[in-house]
């Protein structure tokens, strides 16, 4: 079977003269026993021979299972793993690397990152998780979890760990996930936010409640994206790194969905009074979520829903200055605290996660 005990403070073969084994050079200057030899396996030295011994016998069994885990590969900081292992794998749209990155680097890594990644317990996980649940959102710490549990299962795949400690591990209370059932608007609701809606805006809920498409990929639609009595759905605006993008729909796939009549009357109706304008932007290429914004192909594509001054919609600019008055309008949230002299408008709405933009596709399937 593969494997030897070294006596690194004796030399192998005795004396001819003296018949015995002379000191080397090593002698009391290091660990005695080294165990060598395993294949795939690194070198480990030890004290006292028993323990090699013992070492030896528990490596060799492992490693002819394909089981061994070297302790010493988990001495690696979980930050050290992180951004030089397991980040640089990580193949995802260039939005979902974003998110990614800022709860890791957010919620995790200040909390965990110095800590050997052998050395992170139910101790450490426990209080991280109770630390999290205090500072962020709920929503934002169970991701958060949720990541960390994928980091943690790569260092066990890697061989770095013998088990997740997310796993399994009753006494931790991690994030839980909050639980949001989306609940279908009534038709008075859909029309007094329509209503609310500046006039330029109101084709955008239209297309949520008519043809089920997407936030961005309303900000997104062109008018030379309808046929007939189908809209092929190809691309939609996205928020990278706080720039615009054009992009593939969610998932990268296109697809075609109805046209109602009535939408499409709105559509027609809409152009007469905003006439569709050309806007070029970047493509956001999933496969290249690295590559810089000017070495990207540029798009342009007549965008119907724009803004004032004709560019492409942020999202976030929109929700906050279109959609959550709108949501005020009809009762959905509240208003904001009417301005007192003196003071700066306020702009921090009450949070409406279930009531985004896209609970305009749950009336479609209502």
């Amino acid at each position: 079977m593969a494997g030897y005990i070294e006596d690194r403070w004796l030399k192998k073969r005795p004396n001819k003269e003296t018949g015995k084994r002379e000191r080397t050079a090593l002698w009391g200057k290091s660990t005695r026993y080294r165990v060598k030899g395993i294949p795939g396996v690194r070198d480990r030295s030890f004290d006292t021979v028993a323990d090699a011994k013992a070492w030896l016998a528990e490596t060799q069994t492992d490693a002819r299972r394909g089981e061994f885990i070297d302790v010493r590969d988990g001495v690696i900081s979980l930050r050290e793993y992180v951004e030089k292992h397991w980040w640089p794998s990580q193949v995802h749209p260039a939005q979902t690397l974003e998110s990614m990155r800022y709860r890791i680097w957010g919620q995790v890594l200040p909390h965990l990152g110095d800590l050997a990644l052998r050395d992170i317990g139910v101790a450490e996980l426990r209080k991280w998780s109770a630390d999290v649940q205090r500072t962020v959102a709920s929503n934002t710490a169970y991701v958060a979890w949720v990541y960390l549990k994928a980091v943690m299962q790569a260092a066990v795949e890697d061989k770095r760990l013998y088990r997740n400690p997310c796993k399994g591990n009753t006494s931790i209370r991690p994030p839980k996930k909050p639980e949001r059932k989306a609940r279908s608007w009534g038709q008075d609701r859909v029309d007094g936010a329509r209503v609310a809606l500046s006039e330029r805006y109101r084709i955008a809920l239209d297309l949520g409640v008519g043809c089920g498409l997407r936030q961005g990929e309303v900000f997104g639609f062109s008018p030379r994206d309808v046929h007939g009595d189908y809209l092929h759905v190809e691309r939609q605006i996205l928020t990278y790194k706080s720039r615009l993008y054009f992009g593939p729909p969610k998932g990268g796939k296109e697809r075609d969905v109805p046209l109602p009549t009535a939408v499409a009357k709105r559509l027609l109706t809409h152009q007469e009074r905003f006439k569709p304008i050309d806007v070029t932007l970047p493509w956001l290429d999933p496969e290249e979520p690295d590559l810089l914004r000017e070495n990207r192909r540029t798009v342009t594509i007549p965008l119907l829903v724009y803004t004032g001054r004709g560019g492409a919609i942020n999202r976030t600019t929109w929700n906050t200055k279109a959609w959550k008055p709108a949501l005020a309008a009809v009762g959905v949230i509240q208003p904001l605290p009417k301005r007192q002299p003196g003071e700066k408008p306020s702009r921090v709405w009450e949070p409406s996660r279930e009531h985004g933009f896209h609970i305009l596709r749950h009336i479609v399937s209502a």
